[in-house]
């Protein structure tokens, strides 16, 4: 396979993949796997350090994300019409998805779309038990074909050494072939350490594997170009141009996205000024879990501007982006003045929305960087 590691001659697909349905017959009916007197004015954007400074000192608000894992929800590209085995799936009927996939398979033998169902259920154990081994042999059946999606996978299997023998080089040489054909989070993923290196070649290839992804509406790319965008890095200085990609971004669900376009609507750099819209967007992300987001919300809530005042829940926020290592010398001095009733039910709330943050968060086993595409 084409930028894939050396391998025998493959048996035809049809019996490879008649085969591999024999083995799963038994796996579909398996069960699932398991108030202070003079609030302080809120901070503009450089009143609060970023914690990830940029190689040339800017700082990102918030760092660059992590590269994306898999493309989420799956479909089944060039399939025309409503499918059966790909709404199964998107309405949690997994063991229904499987036989439907399987079914597709058996009139036709060469269906990659099929074929990457299959994997995706099998690596993640969706209405069967989880056998990465199995899902990777799916998945390259399908990316022999030339399925983007199962390209990207197997690339990611590879990368994380998932089911097949961990390789860097082929994974990069498959999330490269899926980049080629369009595949977005391919693409992110690929910018990424090209983002960190200084050179202008790279950065000029970051760029363009960025807007293959933005194309695709993949919120984390959005956010990376509509801050080069915005600072002229890269490319042309576009303020409203990269106003409105961060707009983007945050519609796509980027929390980094989110969190800078309210920066933008707050100060009204490349959009409109609107600190109410702002304030509603730094919540929306600080119920997330963003510290900045969280930080920014406090202020809000301790002036009372946009939304209701309440010195408790200010300070509950206050400490729950301080727990995630963002410290704010003025709101500290708010917090000590609060009574000790007071302080004890922002204490509450914020191990509440620390508890909850974590409960959202992937395990750290599952956690990414860029340094992996090095």
């Amino acid at each position: 396979m084409r930028g894939g590691a050396p391998h025998r001659r493959a048996a035809p697909l049809a019996l490879v993949a008649g085969a591999l349905l024999w083995g799963q017959a038994q796996a579909q009916q398996a069960p699932p796997a398991a108030g202070a007197a003079s609030p302080p004015e809120i901070a503009s954007p450089s009143q609060t350090a970023s914690p990830a400074p940029t190689t040339d000192g800017r700082e990102l608000l918030p760092p660059l994300p992590m590269p994306i894992r898999r493309a989420e929800p799956p479909q089944a590209d060039d399939t025309p019409g409503i499918d059966r085995a790909y709404g199964a799936y998107q309405a949690g009927s997994y063991i229904a998805a499987f036989r439907a996939a399987a079914r597709r398979l058996e009139a036709d033998p060469t269906d990659a779309a099929a074929m990457t169902l299959l994997g995706e259920l099998l690596e993640l154990g969706q209405g069967m038990r989880q056998e990465p081994a199995k899902a990777a042999q799916w998945y390259e059946l399908a990316a022999r074909l030339g399925d983007r999606n199962a390209i990207f996978a197997l690339g990611m299997m590879r990368l994380e050494g998932r089911g097949v023998p961990r390789d860097e080089a082929i994974a990069r040489a498959l999330l490269r072939q899926a980049a080629d054909k369009g595949h977005g989070p391919a693409a992110f993923n690929l910018s990424l350490p090209l983002l960190l290196t200084g050179k202008p070649d790279d950065l000029a290839e970051a760029v363009r594997l960025l807007r293959v992804a933005a194309a695709q509406e993949v919120g984390d790319a959005q956010h990376a170009l509509a801050v080069l965008m915005l600072d002229g890095r890269g490319v042309p200085q576009d303020i409203e141009g990269g106003a409105d990609m961060m707009a983007r971004a945050a519609a796509n669900g980027s929390l980094a996205g989110e969190v800078e376009f309210a920066l933008l609507q707050f100060t009204g750099r490349g959009v409109g000024r609107d600190e109410r819209a702002a304030a509603r967007g730094f919540a929306r992300a600080a119920q997330r879990g963003n510290a900045i987001a969280q930080n920014r919300l406090a202020r809000i809530m301790l002036q009372g501007r946009w939304l209701p005042r309440d010195p408790v829940q200010a300070m509950g926020w206050h400490l729950s982006a301080k727990a995630q290592g963002l410290e704010d010398e003025v709101l500290e001095a708010e917090l000590v003045k609060l009574p000790a009733a007071d302080r004890a039910r922002a204490e509450a709330f914020a191990q509440d929305l620390v508890t909850a943050n974590a409960l959202t968060r992937a395990p750290a086993a599952a956690q990414s960087t860029a340094s992996e595409f090095k």
